[in-house]
């Protein structure tokens, strides 16, 4: 069976009509009165629209899912898509870590657009550094004590 993934999706014109298309579709919702036409004038409208965040989830075939920090440039690679990775757990956001995996191993992508005074308090579990994607399910054992 062939990929259905392609590096088109994830750089250039491509991945910014992905990105395009979430935060339109926030501003269609949050404004429903300004058309396309008066967006441009509109200070209130483009205020809103330059601080909204969008984020990319990768869900791999394995249960594990990572959050798309930043795509990495490291040559065409025809069948691996590589990005530093946003870590989940605090131990690792000191660092920056490099993910390399096939297309063939992704089974979906998000792009999810939200404005950060908007922002649910119960934020996506993004599973990427644990053990295994069962892990992700049970409270991860601590050394240290909690403050």
């Amino acid at each position: 069976m062939a990929s259905i993934f392609n590096f088109d999706w994830f750089h250039g014109v491509a991945f910014g009509q992905q990105k395009q298309q979430a935060r339109q579709r926030v501003m269609l919702k949050k404004f429903p009165q300004v058309g396309p036409e008066a967006a441009g004038s509109h200070a209130e409208y483009q205020k809103f629209l330059s601080e909204l965040d969008a984020r990319t989830l990768i869900y791999l075939r394995d249960g594990f899912s990572y959050e798309l920090k930043e795509l990495v440039d490291v040559g065409l690679h025809n069948n691996l898509l590589t990005f530093e990775c946003e870590p989940v757990d605090e131990q690792y956001k000191v660092g920056s870590f490099i993910v390399t995996v096939p297309f063939d191993e992704i089974v979906r992508v998000e792009v999810y657009a939200v404005h950060p005074s908007e922002k649910p308090e119960n934020v996506p579990l993004i599973t990427g550094f644990r053990t295994g994607p069962a892990d992700a399910m049970q409270p991860q054992p601590r050394d240290e004590p909690r403050e």
